[in-house]
């Protein structure tokens, strides 16, 4: 037989009869978000505010108003858009605004919205001013308009589409834009758990994730999870993975505080790049006030990513202060640093 002759196995004739293979009766990944409002911990006014108006809608039969969450990264705001679609039976399509380059590619998908579908929206805030400008017709009057050949022959036409909700998650609602911002109907700000959500989350992750954990442990993972769920979640389970390995399977305050040493966070839930920025401020800059190009040269971080992901916790607990003149390490920075 030559080289070129192909060659069926076993394996290839249950493929061509249609048989299942084992990647097919693999179970699915397992998620840790809750799936409708009644699982969903914390935001207590976000929550009612949905709760009435989904249930208003499905009165009507009419989709649900646009809305915007808006907040620090990790508070669920991708988690509402999944349940909102659970809550009201229609479809989901996920993109970003980074995604949406070419208004081609936004008037792609919106042509493929059935009635009542929610398209949700990642980080909008960065969604280009050109993508933009077809985002206006389609929430409001729910069309888009074409425009055909150029200069003297050109001409408009206006397409209809079906009644969707678009569901926009921004961690930056300052830079979004007036007229995209006005046509939200519904505009929610998702802020920091408190330690009590974060023990409930705590406990249900560990119940799905099938890891045994005490009420001390609990405690101690939701005091260092910076008032986010994403965090805890992320934590739980490289703190499983330490028991499974170092210890007996179960998870107490002692076990916590191990894992977490091992993964650079402290009792604060302050990680090595928090630290950095505070030393930065502390050691090169006298404590400020500094701008935070500066901090972020220093540190060799981008911008976005000390203003996203660092200060927002950093300022919620009193660790670094915005003034007009730039950053400030108050005397809360200096106890903690020691």
């Amino acid at each position: 037989m030559t080289d070129d002759v192909l060659t069926y196995s076993s394996k290839d004739n249950e493929l061509m009869e249609g048989s299942g293979q084992p990647v097919d009766q693999e179970p699915e990944i397992l998620s840790l978000r809750p799936e409708r409002l009644l699982e969903y911990v914390g935001q207590p006014e976000v929550v009612e505010t949905l709760k009435i108006a989904i249930e208003a809608a499905l009165l009507r039969r009419e989709p649900l108003e646009h809305l915007l969450f808006y907040g620090p990264p990790g508070l669920g705001k991708t988690t509402l858009a999944h349940i909102i679609v659970n809550e009201m039976g229609n479809n989901l399509t996920v993109t970003s605004g980074p995604a949406l380059e070419k208004g081609g590619d936004l008037l792609g998908i919106l042509t493929h919205l059935k009635e009542g579908d929610v398209l949700f929206v990642d980080e909008i805030h960065r969604t280009p001013k050109v993508v933009e400008e077809f985002l206006y017709p389609a929430m409001e009057d729910f069309a888009v308009d074409f425009i055909f050949d150029k200069g003297v022959h050109a001409r408009s036409h206006r397409y209809r589409l079906k009644r969707f909700t678009l569901v926009g998650a921004t961690t930056r609602v300052g830079l979004i834009s007036s007229p995209l911002r006005d046509r939200f109907g519904i505009l929610r700000n998702l802020d920091f758990y408190s330690n009590d959500d974060l023990i409930k989350i705590t406990k249900r992750s560990s119940y799905l994730l099938d890891v045994k954990i005490d009420d001390a442990g609990a405690v101690e993972l939701a005091k260092r999870s910076r008032g986010t769920p994403r965090i805890v979640n992320r934590l739980l389970k490289r703190v499983r993975d330490y028991t499974q390995v170092r210890a007996n399977g179960f998870i107490t305050k002692d076990i916590v505080e191990a894992a977490l040493f091992l993964e650079g966070v402290d009792k604060k839930g302050l990680t090595s790049l928090d630290r950095r920025y505070l030393k930065t401020i502390i050691d090169f800059y006298n404590g400020g006030p500094v701008g935070i190009e500066a901090i972020s040269a220093t540190l060799q971080e981008e911008t976005d990513t000390l203003v996203d992901l660092v200060e927002p916790y950093l300022l919620k607990i009193g660790m670094v202060m915005r003034t007009s003149s730039g950053r400030v390490a108050p005397e809360a920075a200096y106890k903690h640093l020691k």
